[in-house]
């Protein structure tokens, strides 16, 4: 639990988290919420669960990475989508002024809705990816100018590096940064962005170890390896 300061902590800021706890049932009814959108791709179209290749992760990178860049990038969009219509939905179930330090409160409380059931998707035994792509749909969705400029981040480490999850953190590390220096007087977005850097940290420490040892698996910008176990865990 958090504290936050008088201004976005009051009475109705409350209402609005007890709020998001009630539609989070609604949540559970939106099949687009708690299903992996990875392993459902790769089954129905492929015949292949993604979580039995590669980094053995069921996000967007490693669907990738086993699949190709034909479910790859469908599986992306699907996933960043997933954050965005999560923090939308706001709009039609809420009964908050859009843009007041509630409503924002109750967005981000429906965003962690959705990044929760990708992370734990409930149709695939709750093994789902890290949630970085779904993040990224939920900035968007609450502040895309900061979003964009993370993208940005995430690119230019990508094509320095190699690396998908040096990129991950690194943009990650950068929202709260980003927020707090150039946008953002709300407490909730703030504290949201801080959660969102040492959420990123903590689901990557096994490629934080293999950074440090050398043994981290750059991204191959010519041809895949498919059907191939890897000693590899990247960024979603």
């Amino acid at each position: 639990m958090f504290v936050a300061s008088p201004v976005s902590f009051r009475e109705p800021a409350m209402k609005s988290f007890a709020d998001a706890h009630q539609h989070f049932w609604i949540d559970l009814g939106l099949p687009h919420r708690f299903v992996s959108v990875s392993g459902v791709a790769g089954r129905t179209f492929y015949g292949v669960d993604v979580r039995e290749y590669g980094s053995g992760n069921a996000g967007a990178t490693n669907t990738f990475r086993v699949l190709g860049k034909g479910a790859g990038i469908p599986v992306l969009m699907m996933d960043v989508l997933k954050g965005f219509l999560a923090v939308k939905l706001a709009f039609f179930i809420g009964d908050y002024e859009a843009a007041k330090p509630e409503f924002i409160d109750y967005e981000l409380a429906l965003g962690v809705c959705a990044l929760l059931g990708h992370i734990f998707p409930v149709y695939v035994g709750f093994r789902g990816g890290k949630g970085v792509a779904t993040m990224l749909g939920i900035l968007l969705a609450v502040h895309w100018q900061a979003a964009l400029l993370c993208a940005g981040v995430f690119l230019v480490t990508l094509i320095a590096s190699g690396y998908v999850s040096l990129s991950s953190m690194l943009s990650g590390v950068f929202f709260p940064i980003i927020i707090m220096v150039f946008y953002s007087t709300n407490s909730s977005i703030n504290i949201f962005s801080l959660a969102v850097a040492v959420m990123v940290l903590v689901t990557h420490q096994r490629n934080i170890e293999r950074l440090m040892a050398h043994e981290e698996t750059r991204v191959k910008w010519h041809g895949r390896l498919w059907g191939k176990k890897w000693n590899a865990d990247e960024a979603d």
